[in-house]
């Protein structure tokens, strides 16, 4: 296995600079966002968020990923190119929004998503709503297992508890298991792989200086997915709602930090009775 990178409490505060420049990215797509805009519309004002904050965009060129987010629309998982396809009143959109800051002659990466219905909750499908609130619990619950766990396995032990909570709820779905979280840091996916389920065999320790990019992806129907022609489109086989959270999250030797929560994750965090404490 590959050497996970551990950070410096100076780079971990380097990481909340671009961590910063993402939650901005996702507050604009959430304004954004509404009934009749296009995709490569929003293709423009994360662009131009990442360029205000005098950052650049990792997404760009990305082994030839050409936008700066990512947009998921309805059955779309991951990976969606933004097109001229216009939203509509209840649609299920994901945005997945990554950034980096050049500091100290290296760069310094954040990730993060989010999941909305447009023009509002009221809007969307029972079952739209159900699969959303699942999604941003489980990464929530994810997050909140990384305050106390000994392994990464914990962030997968706490999506699968949440899904058997909302299973007693009615819940259907299921959880796209080919499509992980990671390590982050000088590069955007590094070292480990953060699996969003339940699994035998020992994964890493947890140690201060790792950062992690929690991002359970959950399908309202099925989880097995195709690949369109355009070799990104991820989309679910049985045509059912995908949606998908992530944060960006530092272990320091005092707790944990979400570095794409402009608050730090106290409010994500609350329910579960964590307090993330804040970088040194």
């Amino acid at each position: 296995m590959a050497r996970i990178e551990l950070k410096t409490p100076q780079q971990l505060r380097y990481m909340r600079e671009a961590g910063l420049v993402v939650a901005a990215m996702h507050k604009a797509l959430r304004e954004a966002a509404q009934p009749g805009v296009t995709l490569l519309e929003l293709d423009k004002v994360s662009a131009a968020t990442i360029k205000a904050h005098g950052a650049k965009s990792n997404f760009l060129g990305y082994h030839g990923f050409p936008a700066t987010v990512c947009i998921s629309v309805n059955e779309v998982v991951v990976h969606g190119i933004p097109t001229s396809q216009k939203l509509e009143l209840g649609d299920l959109v994901t945005f997945d929004c990554g950034a980096y800051v050049e500091r100290e002659g290296q760069q310094w990466h954040a990730d993060a998503a989010f999941t909305m219905i447009v023009g509002g909750d009221e809007h969307g499908s029972d079952e739209a709503r159900l699969l959303n609130e699942f999604t941003h619990e489980a990464m929530w619950a994810a997050v909140a297992s990384l305050h106390d766990g000994k392994r990464v396995s914990c962030v997968g032990d706490a999506v699968e508890a949440t899904l058997a909570d909302y299973r007693d709820r009615g819940f259907t779905g299921d959880i796209v298991e080919e499509y992980t979280g990671h390590g982050i840091g000088t590069r955007m996916h590094m070292e480990p792989e953060v699996i969003n389920y339940s699994a035998r065999g020992l994964q890493p320790r947890l140690k201060p200086g790792m950062v992690l990019a929690v991002e359970p992806i959950i399908s309202a129907g099925g989880a097995d997915t195709d690949i369109l022609e355009d070799e990104w489109t991820v989309v679910t086989t049985d045509g059912s709602l995908a949606a998908q959270w992530e944060h960006t999250v530092a272990i320091t030797t005092r707790g944990i930090w979400v570095l794409t929560a402009p608050d730090g994750g106290v409010a994500g965090l609350a329910p579960f009775g964590i307090k993330p404490t804040p970088l040194s």
